[in-house]
């Protein structure tokens, strides 16, 4: 009975200096992403090719509403002495112009968000990289994003900005 009783005080040791080990082990640590971001080198290029391409699709919707504006203000000075077939005609036109302006202003929003996405991609890749390194190399298990509303509560962890800084050359 006393081989027994000294085997279960052996293993509940074993077990609870497993558990303490376990717990340490695991190394938390946080960054600001969205503010290493905004540190990343190809900000204003990723900001001027942006804010072409937006003005890109600007000048053609200006384009349609100056056509769709002429088409109005021509049918509505014109319309006592056109013929019905005519005066159908033109409001089909119209109607169509306005259609295509509508699709036209969706697509480009959509447009616009996928090259954002397209422009920012690379450099959100390389700052995850070498979040991920620097958490491999000290060790972390758990990287969180600590960017304003994110994470709610955490104890104290490291911040990795610093390391992450340096590893990408940042000031």
């Amino acid at each position: 009975m006393k081989n027994i009783l000294k085997i279960f005080i052996v293993l509940a040791i074993a077990v609870s200096a497993m558990q303490v080990s376990a717990q340490k082990s695991q190394k938390i640590g946080h960054i600001n992403f969205a503010q290493l971001y905004e540190l990343m080198p190809g900000q204003d290029s990723i900001r001027a090719a942006f804010n072409s391409y937006q003005e890109q699709l600007q000048i053609q919707f200006q384009a349609m509403q100056t056509e769709y504006e002429t088409k109005l203000n021509e049918y509505q000075t014109n319309m006592a002495t056109m013929s019905n077939i005519i005066k159908q005609t033109k409001e089909k036109e119209i109607v169509d112009l306005q259609r295509r302006i509508q699709e036209f202003q969706q697509t480009a929003q959509e447009d616009l968000q996928e090259k954002e996405v397209e422009l920012t991609a690379p450099i959100i890749e390389k700052a995850r990289n070498a979040v991920k390194e620097v958490a491999k190399e000290n060790g972390y298990s758990f990287i969180l994003n600590s960017t304003e509303g994110l994470v709610l509560y955490t104890e104290a962890t490291d911040d990795i900005m610093p390391m992450v800084k340096k590893k990408l050359n940042l000031k």
